[in-house]
């Protein structure tokens, strides 16, 4: 597809971060402040994860009341608008913008309201996903999901496991995630990203609906055949993946091998702002650099539908846009 041709497509992205992906413009609007390019993003000849995660701290500082976490909500569908997204899953870790003002409950309302005011505005369907984070306590994790269970079907459509993967492995979350099953609220997990293909097993064991990353499972095709037979989706993020050093190497990424083993594959932007991404980059890069074919993005969309955490009337509708316009590209 043309340049032209992937911006008018519609798209569905599943793995974007709010903290990573507030506009430089509305950061600088809630600092009070000029903030440099530099500040909030990564280049390609990024080191390291860690050099990465630096560039965190500026927005979140900006997600510390009800006012930011609006505004952040309305302004990451703005970005998106630009690029004809007309579905995401937004996730973000409600328990690092608690504040003794604000509790947890408050600041899911907090984004929602942000959130709905830019469907109204730019006619974009979304979802939120609230993210346990590997570094808090079990207790505190479950009493968020708990918290946003309540949500289930009125903005919150799921929940995630985020966090220093290396340093807490799958292993120790299997309770959390054994109750959060018996809550019924579903989930899609951070696994593979640091290299330990062990942390794929369990999450599918635990009852994923979806895995974040998936790259350890390269070169093994047992749990590439587990991934595909559970029928659960990989969400691949492939400009981040590389920034943050995920694989050392773009000839290692193994985005052609997991279509190929035909595990449903979806491309998403990770962090925009950190990565300085976009959807329509991340599918140009992904066809300049692995040779997808046209009727292969199609399909990292339709994935996309299939494997959203959306009801089924939004799942329709996406399906008959999709059809629609991409008729008319």
């Amino acid at each position: 597809m043309t340049t032209e041709e992937l911006i008018c497509l519609p798209k569905v992205e599943l793995h974007c971060h709010l903290d990573g992906s507030l506009s430089r413009e509305f950061v600088q609007k809630r600092l009070g402040r000029t903030v440099s390019e530099e500040e909030l993003s990564v280049t390609r000849e990024c080191g390291s994860l860690s050099e990465y995660l630096e560039k965190f701290d500026l927005p979140c500082a900006c997600l510390r009341d009800e006012e930011g976490l609006e505004g952040a909500g309305y302004d990451v569908l703005k970005t998106m608008a630009g690029e004809n997204v007309c579905y995401a899953e937004i996730r973000f870790a409600p328990l690092l913008s608690v504040t003794e003002e604000m509790n947890t409950r408050r600041v899911i309302e907090a984004l929602l309201r942000g959130l709905e005011k830019g469907k109204k505005d730019f006619g974009i369907a979304y979802n939120v996903i609230t993210c346990a984070m590997r570094h808090h306590s079990e207790e505190q994790n479950y009493q968020m999901i708990r918290t946003a269970r309540e949500y289930l079907g009125a903005g919150v459509c799921a929940v995630d496991l985020a966090g220093a993967e290396a340093q807490y492995p799958m292993a120790e979350f299997m309770e959390l995630f054994r109750k959060t099953k018996l809550l019924g609220m579903p989930f899609t997990i951070h696994a593979g990203e640091c290299g330990n293909a062990e942390n794929i097993v369990r999450a599918i064991q635990a009852g994923a609906g979806r895995i974040g990353h998936g790259i350890a499972m390269r070169g093994y095709p047992g749990i590439q055949k587990m991934i595909r037979d559970a029928g659960v989706g990989v969400e691949m993020c492939p400009i981040s993946n590389l920034q943050t050093k995920a694989v050392k190497s773009e000839a290692e990424y193994p985005l052609r091998e997991f279509l190929d083993s035909g595990i449903c594959v979806t491309i998403n932007t990770d962090n925009r702002t950190v990565s300085n991404t976009s959807m329509v980059q991340e599918l140009q890069f992904v066809q300049k650099t692995y040779g997808i074919r046209d009727e292969e993005i199609l399909k990292f969309m339709k994935n996309a539908i299939e494997t959203a955490f959306a009801d089924a009337g939004t799942k329709e509708w996406m399906y008959k846009k999709m059809c629609n316009e991409v008729k008319a590209i």
